[in-house]
């Protein structure tokens, strides 16, 4: 005597609710996580073009300073006052001395402005900001 499953047609039901659930809240979460990570780089900054631009490594913790056209210093989505920049660099070195800064100036402002940003970073220990640029097309 041979004893079948349960199923209509002979076949064991498999439930498919929990993996189809598990699989939609990775997705939100790389979704979410992805956008988070890219809103510094997609404010209006026009950057401009080099030939030996490349990618920024992401770092833990990085700190981008954005120069806009009219040489306002936007950190973590806000304006920044030259003396508040400092203190955030200097801060951050000592707590970490390798802190990893990019420097991301419009490509219309001004370069003193990019250079005051430099000088800020240089002035709060920052080893070696990078500064970004995009590749020629």
């Amino acid at each position: 005597m041979l004893l079948k499953p349960s199923g209509l047609d002979g076949s064991v039901p498999i439930d498919m609710t929990p993996i189809i659930d598990t699989v939609f809240n990775l997705l939100i979460f790389f979704l979410v996580a992805t956008t988070f990570q890219q809103t510094e780089r997609e404010m209006q900054i026009a950057l401009p073009q080099a030939r030996a631009s490349g990618p920024i490594t992401a770092a833990l913790r990085e700190i981008v300073i954005n120069v806009d056209a009219s040489g306002r210093f936007i950190v973590a989505g806000r304006e920044t006052r030259d003396e508040d920049l400092s203190a955030l660099l200097r801060d951050a070195v000592a707590s970490n001395p390798e802190q990893k800064v990019s420097v991301r100036g419009d490509r219309t402002t001004p370069y003193a402005n990019v250079a005051r940003a430099l000088d800020i970073c240089k002035g709060a220990g920052v080893a070696e900001p990078y500064l970004e640029t995009v590749p020629l097309n």
